[in-house]
């Protein structure tokens, strides 16, 4: 008898739901987060289960790599990607867990991608020097709010990075405002600190990877977009067609037509981030390092916008790397821009 289950995994505790082929509940209870006693409540109906769906969310590590080691069939599920019928009346986590039971059984559950536990760290790390970065970029951006609030004149970010503690006692200020400056100085020499010694690590793991050789050969992605793009792809069979990861890069449309007309907004976020802020990034280099790209970012700001224009050559140059990490080729101006 085939069984599905369905785990809605909260902070400190979950809901275990097992259920048959007609839906009817065989096992549910509620749990603190402790993976022996969910692999027990799963393990009576192990030979039977055709999967455990687990809901995508922050604190999910944990469980989805202990199922697997158990050799539970794991699914994950992108909860960004599904909606339920808005029109119940009432729903609880006992509800939500059954929900995506349901959906396994009926092969429409828009499952995510589980990322090797092995590159997810290395890819994570990532993630937290782009988090370091704007926190840098925030306490820079205070001191020059500072030196315009008490003089009058904009500095740049160049002037602020040069700046010391002895700098900032000759200037003629009170001495509180002083101190938070100083205080922003602090905490940005230490966050560049940090972002150095990760950048160290990363650059160990990635620059011997034949990805990041093909990368580097697109006119505007530099070592960190080209870490960034190869590390939150992952393996790039996972995508069917270059359109698919064009949409997951967010460099799509998300607009809901009919009769030629719009009638609404898709889910613009559905995606990932940190690709949709890397090709952006990347387009805007590529306009300045490669004529056929200005010239294709020309012609459709003539036509539309700026942000369009961006926002369409950064579609370009994610499905020419879908196909350049396909067949481990570089870039090709000619294939690109024909």
């Amino acid at each position: 008898m085939d069984k599905y289950s369905g785990i809605d995994l909260h902070s400190n505790n979950c809901v275990v739901v097992v259920t048959d082929a007609d839906d009817r509940v065989l096992c549910e209870k509620r749990v603190k987060n402790n993976l022996q006693q969910i692999a027990a409540l799963l393990a009576p109906h192990r030979e039977d289960l055709k999967g455990v769906v687990v809901e995508s969310t922050y604190n999910g590590y944990w469980l989805i790599d202990g199922l697997m080691r158990d050799e539970f069939p794991v699914v994950l599920a992108n909860t960004a990607a599904m909606a339920q019928y808005s029109g119940l009346k009432y729903t609880d986590d006992e509800y939500d867990a059954r929900h995506l039971a349901q959906c396994l059984r009926l092969g429409i559950l828009q499952a995510g991608y589980i990322f090797p536990p092995d590159q997810r760290g290395v890819r994570d790390l990532g993630r937290k020097r782009m988090g370091l970065v704007q926190q840098r970029t925030m306490n820079i951006l205070s001191i020059g709010t500072q030196v315009a609030r008490q003089t009058g004149t904009q500095v740049s970010g160049q002037f602020v990075k040069r700046l010391t503690a002895d700098d900032i006692d000759k200037w003629d200020w009170d001495d509180a405002t002083k101190l938070a400056v100083k205080a922003n100085l602090a905490v940005t020499a230490a966050l560049t600190m940090q972002i150095e010694l990760i950048e160290k690590h990363l650059h160990a793991h990635v620059t011997l990877r034949p990805e990041f050789a093909v990368l580097r050969s697109v006119p505007g992605i530099g070592e960190v977009l080209a870490t960034v793009i190869m590390l939150e792809t992952g393996d790039i069979n996972r995508f069917a067609a270059p359109g698919n990861y064009a949409s997951y890069c967010r460099c799509v449309g998300s607009g809901r037509f009919s009769n030629g007309k719009k009638k609404a907004e898709g889910n613009r976020k559905n995606g990932n981030a940190y690709l949709a802020w890397a090709f952006v990034e990347a387009a805007h280099f590529a306009v300045r390092f490669s004529a056929p790209a200005k010239r294709f970012y020309e012609r459709k700001k003539a036509k539309t916008s700026t942000v369009v224009a961006v926002k369409a050559l950064a579609h370009k140059l994610a499905r020419a790397c879908y196909h350049m990490l396909k067949e481990q080729m570089p870039f090709d101006e000619q294939r690109c821009f024909a």
